[in-house]
This record gives C-alpha cells, sequence and structure tokens, in this order.
C-alpha cells in the first residue's frame, strides 16, 4: 500500500477530523497534529503507520485460519460493516453487543444452536401440527435470534481477534476481550484511549467515508491473508502428492531390483553346474 495514496485518500475521507478539544483524551497526544477552531487534528502519516501494522497483523490471522471478529454498532458504520465484511465471511456485530457475547460464549452458542433447531422444525414439517399462533410466535422468535446472532451463526469458538469502530462506545466489547486476552484493533478518535487496545488506528470514528474507508483495508488484508492460506494449501497438496510419488517409484525400483538379483543368483546357480558325462562301459 503505498503511504502518499493513503494519506491523500484519508484526507480525502475526512479521517483527520478529531472530536473538540474539550473532549480530548490526553492518552491522544501523541498522534494529534494540530488544533484548529477548537478542533483537534489528527497527524495521518502515524494513521498511515498504524494502518500498516494493523493490516499486516491481520492478514497474519486470516491466514492462519482463524476468525476475526469485527463490532459496529453506531449508526453510521453499522451498514458500512456488515455490507463489506459479509464479503470475506467474518463475523460481524451491527445491532446492540450481547452481554457476555465473549465472557459467556456458550450461552450465545445456545442462542445459535436455537435457530437451528427452528429452522429444523420448520424444515421437516413439525409446524404443522400446531396452531397458527404457535407458528408465529416461534417465527417471532427466529427473526430476533436472526437480527440478534444471524452475522455470528459460523462463529463456533471464540474469535482470534475484535476490530472495533469507537472503543467509548463499545466499552464492553473490549472490556471481554481484554479479559480473554483476545487482541483488540480499533478506529481510535481524539476523546479515547489508545491505550485500551492493541492496534490502534487513530482516525475519525464518526464520518461515514473515513470508517468505510479503513474498514476496506482491513478487509482487503482479510482477503489477502485468505488468498495466502489457499496457496498455502495448495503448494502442501502438492509436496504431499510428488512426496507419494518419489515413495511409489522407489518401491518399483527396489522391486525390480529384488526380481533382478533373483534372475543373476539363478543365472549363477546354472553357469555352477557341470554338465554330466555320459560313461560307456568297457566290453
Amino acid at each position: 500500500m503505498s503511504a502518499r495514496t493513503s494519506f491523500n485518500e484519508l484526507l480525502e475521507s475526512g479521517a483527520h477530523f478529531g472530536h473538540l478539544k474539550s473532549k480530548w483524551n490526553p492518552a491522544m497526544a501523541p498522534y494529534i497534529y494540530a488544533e484548529k477552531n477548537g478542533i483537534h487534528i489528527i497527524d495521518l502519516n502515524k494513521t498511515v503507520a498504524k494502518i500498516d501494522e494493523a493490516a499486516s497483523a491481520l492478514q497474519q490471522i486470516a491466514r492462519s485460519g482463524r476468525k476475526v471478529l469485527f463490532v459496529a454498532t453506531k449508526k453510521q458504520a453499522k451498514d458500512i460493516v456488515a455490507e463489506k465484511v459479509k464479503t470475506v465471511n467474518m463475523p460481524y456485530v451491527t445491532e446492540r453487543w450481547p452481554g457476555g457475547m465473549l465472557t459467556n460464549f456458550a450461552t450465545i452458542r445456545k442462542s445459535v444452536r436455537r435457530m437451528s433447531q427452528i429452522d429444523k422444525m420448520f424444515a421437516d414439517g413439525t409446524f404443522a401440527n400446531v396452531s397458527k399462533r404457535e407458528r408465529l410466535q416461534f417465527s417471532r422468535e427466529r427473526a430476533k435470534l436472526e437480527t440478534q446472532f444471524g452475522s455470528i451463526a459460523d462463529l463456533t469458538r471464540l474469535p482470534a481477534a475484535l476490530f472495533i469502530v469507537d472503543i467509548t462506545k463499545e466499552h464492553i466489547a473490549v472490556a471481554e476481550a481484554k479479559r480473554l486476552n483476545i487482541p483488540t484493533f480499533a478506529i481510535v478518535d481524539t476523546n479515547s484511549n489508545p491505550n485500551l487496545v492493541d492496534y490502534a488506528v487513530p482516525a475519525n470514528d464518526d464520518a461515514s467515508t473515513s470508517i468505510a474507508y479503513i474498514i476496506e483495508l482491513m478487509v482487503n488484508a482479510v482477503k489477502e491473508g485468505l488468498s495466502d492460506r489457499k496457496m498455502d494449501k495448495e503448494a502442501n497438496a502438492e509436496e504431499g502428492d510428488s512426496k507419494e510419488l518419489s515413495s511409489s517409484e522407489a518401491e518399483e525400483l527396489a522391486e525390480g531390483a529384488i526380481i533382478k538379483g533373483a534372475k543373476e543368483e539363478e543365472e549363477e546357480k546354472g553357469g555352477a553346474k557341470k554338465p554330466r558325462r555320459r560313461v560307456i562301459a568297457k566290453k
């Protein structure tokens, strides 16, 4: 990724606009370039460096085959995250963060399994013999579960990392991840504490254009990681085939050597035997 191009595109997306000076968090001081009209301006050179660092780490996580959970429940971010993250089949939370999503993961999985049970009951005709009112109740329950947990249905175990938009709003998600030692990535604005996450990307977390640009970069990093994983699998498969081929060739050579040795031994034995002379008795 070209640093200069990223800088210009970040500038165009409005990623450099922070919050009012009165609302700033002193921990963000290293990432603030200046103040203009009472608003802090974020140093985009540092934002570019942090984006590269975060993208590289996400790429390695995706390459290892693990999941990254994206979290963005604020209005201007939820649709963007849902649309872009779907393309890489990663889980995401864009509705209210369910308390205990990580720390009480077993209970969350029960809710996901409940969705599967209701689907199965609809498919096998179980609801054919129940009243219309009961069917309606199950349909409403299924719709509610889909809204809350549909985007994490494929998350069968704890994610390897979280990517969060606005850690101040998603403080519960940050706290749960920290408790379980799950690495956290986040877009951090001037009103937040970047020390609460492992990979902080200083940028405007309120403008939809800024959020969309950074999320797209992270999703592209995940795509590259998944592509690398696919290439690794293909390379390992080819290596396995070549090893299998070489072992079969070795077996054939060994078998040929045994047969050849047996023939030579037989020929040697045959050559060592002297022909019998016919003795004619004299009268």
